[in-house]
């Protein structure tokens, strides 16, 4: 083997015709020989270039709708031969069997497949056969053979051609074989994903795969590299964004945005305006109100210190008014279904500040995996898409709820999925007004959520906290009754949490002494 190895003869065959026809041009004008198939047989010779059919090397037409073409021995007889060995070179000839020096190959667009909802058998058609076999012999063989799974890497064997009189080098066989190899790691796995779902059992093997978006500067802290990878599903999020202006995210502003588009997801646009601003994969204020501008207000008063250097996330489309407001203060990303000119132009002041729009909002039902690594491997479950309806909730103290404290019990709950564990949330009339998160002890994170709506109410001027005549939320149940009785003495009037513990009764009959009501909900939260 030696570093430069001559392009003579290549193999195209791709889903993605990008620059299909001027990459095809340059190796014509080369004096490459173009062996190709199907459609994009057709798009090369309508440019009118000169292509062999691969049915006229192999002997063999395309049959089977397609499923059957290149899976033949003088195909991949010509990709894994090696050249320097004389036993592989004297069975080429034996066989008539030419070499392949350049594959091209982009897979049937299953992912793409399965994200707009195909049906079963549609979905199944979707699954490349041929393709993925072509990737592996020719990248097992980089040692001779050069392999393009990707579009992007048309230029730099180009450029490698023109470097150096029709040859590329090991280096760059090299590198794009092991993309070849991720390429059709991520696509095996895109398809055992799919299959596990539709057989509903736990899979033997699981693996997760996922396509470069873009590199980062750092991970959580600047000694840790790190890269933002996307999956191919789709969806409304941070990973399908269009970012308008400021600099690239880091690590940790995709990882708070994402966690701010989740929560604001779950508040139903039409029934109004909602905001949730995040700070370290935190809520620090959500709110509903009757504007946009509202709603960004009210969640900003439940903690307006740390909201400075926070995320936003709205369900309803970006206007001037509330971009006006949200700039008061410095403000890392904003993420909204849409924003009106006035909104962007108002932005464009504000170069450091993010904005990233989306076509809709999340969908806070969807199923999907949560993948988290420990030493030696991988922890995997649901993501949790658990919801309750006001039907589902079961009220277990003397006194009933008021249909008000009812609707804030639910968006308290709806909050408390998207706070770390423990996690405590007092709401006021459709806003959050003390939010306690991450503690050990949930009677900690109940003083904390108390001791910010104090301070907040301080720095505001009111004359008492925002938790008086306030609703709790609590993601677990309450083991002891201490933490109940806590949030009775920060003002608390009705509570809402999962219920299960041992001690209910205790903590009922300590609602129940403090004249509260509560509702068991029957599932919990943690997110931990």
């Amino acid at each position: 083997m030696t570093d430069l190895a001559p392009l003579r003869r290549a193999l195209l065959s791709v889903s993605d015709k990008s620059g299909l026809v001027e990459f095809g041009k340059a190796l014509a004008d080369r004096g490459v020989e173009l062996l190709s198939t199907g459609g994009t047989a057709k798009a090369l010779r309508a440019a009118g270039l000169e292509v062999r059919d691969v049915a006229d090397v192999t002997g063999f037409p395309e049959m089977m709708d397609g499923r059957v073409k290149t899976q033949r021995p003088v195909v991949h007889g010509g990709l894994l031969a090696l050249r320097d060995n004389d036993d592989h070179v004297a069975a080429m000839e034996a066989h008539d069997i030419g070499a392949i020096d350049l594959v091209v190959v982009n897979l049937y667009p299953f992912e793409e497949t399965v994200a707009k909802g195909a049906e079963y058998a549609e979905v199944i058609e979707n699954i490349d056969i041929g393709g993925p076999a072509m990737i592996r012999s020719a990248a097992k063989n980089h040692g001779f053979v050069t392999v393009v799974v990707d579009v992007q890497d048309y230029d730099a064997v180009l450029a490698e051609l023109e470097a150096n009189d029709g040859q590329t080098s090991y280096a760059l066989r090299q590198r794009l074989a092991q993309t070849a190899y991720a390429r059709t790691a991520a696509y095996d796995t895109a398809v055992s994903t799919w299959m596990a779902a539709q057989v509903g059992e736990t899979p033997r093997r699981r693996t997760f795969g996922g396509t470069l978006a873009q590199s980062l500067r750092y991970g959580e802290n600047p000694h840790q590299q790190a890269a933002f990878y996307t999956d191919g599903s789709g969806g409304a999020g941070v990973a399908t964004a269009t970012q308008h202006q400021g600099k690239e995210l880091s690590y940790n502003n995709i990882n708070d945005t994402d966690a701010a588009f989740e929560l604001v997801s779950a508040f139903d646009p039409a029934d109004g305006p909602a905001c949730a601003i995040i700070k370290h994969a935190n809520p620090c204020g959500v709110a509903r109100g009757a504007t946009l501008k509202e709603a960004y207000s009210r969640a900003f008063d439940c903690d307006r210190t740390s909201a400075f250097g926070g995320i936003i996330a709205l369900n309803q489309p970006l206007d001037a008014a509330t971009a006006e407001e949200i700039t008061g203060i410095f403000t890392e990303v904003v993420i909204a279904p849409g924003a009106d000119q006035g909104a962007m132009d108002l932005f464009r002041q504000k170069k450091n500040l993010r904005l990233l729009t989306t076509d809709g909002l999340a969908d806070p039902r969807a199923a999907g995996l949560a993948v988290r690594q420990v030493s030696g491997g991988y922890l995997v479950q649901d993501k949790d898409v658990g919801h309750i309806d006001l039907d589902d909730l079961k009220v277990v103290s003397k006194r009933q709820p008021s249909d008000q404290e009812m609707a804030d019990l639910l968006f308290a709950w709806t909050v408390a999925k998207h706070v770390k564990s423990n996690a405590i949330i007092y709401v006021k009339d459709g806003a959050t007004v003390g939010v306690g998160a991450g503690q050990m002890s949930r009677v900690d994170s109940t003083r904390i959520a108390a001791r910010k709506a104090e301070d907040m109410a301080e720095a505001m001027g009111l004359p008492a906290p925002l938790t008086q005549g306030s609703v709790v939320a609590s993601d677990a149940f309450f083991p002891f009754a201490d933490g109940l009785i806590t949030a009775a003495e920060a003002g608390a009037t009705a509570l809402i949490q999962p219920g299960g513990s041992m001690r209910d009764d205790e903590v009922i009959a300590a609602a129940d002494e403090a004249g509260l009501a509560m509702v068991f909900t029957g599932m919990r939260h943690f997110r931990h």
